[in-house]
């Protein structure tokens, strides 16, 4: 599994629509509309290398309004989540 953050500075009058297209796509978990340097960031999840270069180059940079984008490959998940569910294993509720 390869996890990747894909970040995109979108067209002013698009993000609504740029977002609600990316988070059909296959592969893509969340679309967050943020503030700052970009205006939208995605959290993608591919089962290799070239499904996630396939998504992004192929769909993603397709899409009429995104201006240009950023991919961060995620190396490991620090979760609140993951500690909580490793540390109640044999846990009775």
């Amino acid at each position: 599994m390869v996890n990747a953050l894909v970040l995109f500075t979108v067209e002013r009058k698009k993000v609504n629509a740029v977002a609600e297209k990316l988070v059909t796509m296959q592969g893509v978990s969340e679309v967050y509309s943020v503030a700052g340097r970009y205006d939208l960031a995605t959290i993608v999840r591919a089962s290799d290398n070239e499904q996630l270069a396939t998504l992004v180059t192929d769909k993603m940079l397709k899409l009429k309004g995104i201006k240009k984008s950023e991919t961060l490959f995620a190396f490991k998940v620090y979760s609140d989540h993951d500690l909580e569910t490793m540390f109640s294993i044999g846990m009775d509720d």
